[in-house]
């Protein structure tokens, strides 16, 4: 009777193997550079360093991208992942799971940041008698007649 119990309990050795070894894991990562570098990254509202930074994500889709720096006028933009075939149903189950290595999903880009056009002393004239006259309630089109 011990005999068979010790069959029983090899029978399931191949099986308890297979859980124990290592599953399969996708890193997915995005890098933002910029030019000039050290412009302060948000990616959907959230800062996530200075450029040149490389995040992980969970997701694929659109991104609303944000860079700032002193002495540049701030870029605002979307940046869409689109998710490479083996992350596409049901392959991703295969991928996630059962590959018995590592995929990386690296994915970089670029920004060129603009200098920042400082206005000119008649623009900032205009603007300051604009704003006042939006402040006082008075109708310009009116005051010009």
């Amino acid at each position: 009777m011990k005999s068979c119990s010790v069959l029983n309990m090899w029978k399931f050795c191949p099986l308890a193997a297979m859980l124990l070894l290592p599953t399969g894991c996708v890193r997915r990562s995005m890098t933002i550079t910029t030019e000039p570098q050290g412009a302060l990254v948000y990616l959907n509202d959230e800062e996530v360093g200075r450029s040149d930074v490389t995040v992980d994500f969970l997701w694929y889709g659109d991104y609303d991208v944000v860079l700032r720096k002193e002495g540049y006028q701030t870029l605002a933009t979307h940046w869409k992942i689109d998710a490479p075939w083996y992350q596409l149903a049901p392959l991703d189950f295969f991928a996630e799971i059962l590959w018995p290595g590592h995929i990386l999903d690296a994915h970089t880009n670029h920004f060129v940041l603009e200098p920042e056009q400082l206005p000119t002393v008649p623009e900032l004239q205009e603007r300051a008698f604009e704003t006042r006259a939006r402040a006082l309630g008075i109708d310009q089109t009116a005051q010009g007649e």
